[in-house]
């Protein structure tokens, strides 16, 4: 009985943690814009999030700084963009390992 318990609970700890890092290796599109300013999240401070699955996470591995003027009338702060993007979902955040916004049309 005990093996059981310990096997269910090993199992229930797996999958929590397989959702939480959910990997995306081919490039993808995803909504991308300020994390406090277009979607809402709770922050410090103007922070480049994307937006994938309808779930918003802040960005490790580029800055919103790093794609031009963020507070301009096309900037992240005022408007939600596309980015090409890759990486995996990691305590509650995505760490990029390519983002690349897309031109607007």
């Amino acid at each position: 009985m005990k093996k059981a318990i310990f096997l269910l609970f090993l199992f229930v700890g797996i999958a929590t943690q397989a959702q939480d890092k959910k990997t995306t290796e081919k490039p993808q599109i995803a909504e991308t814009a300020c994390g406090e300013c277009q979607f809402g999240m709770k922050g410090k401070s103007c922070d480049l999030a994307v937006r994938i699955d309808g779930k918003a996470y802040f960005v490790d591995g580029t800055t919103i700084d790093e794609h031009g003027d963020a507070h301009a009338k096309d900037g992240f702060c005022n408007t939600i963009r596309k980015a090409s993007v890759t990486g995996k979902v990691e305590n509650g955040r995505f760490k990029a390992t390519s983002f690349t916004l897309l031109k607007e049309k």
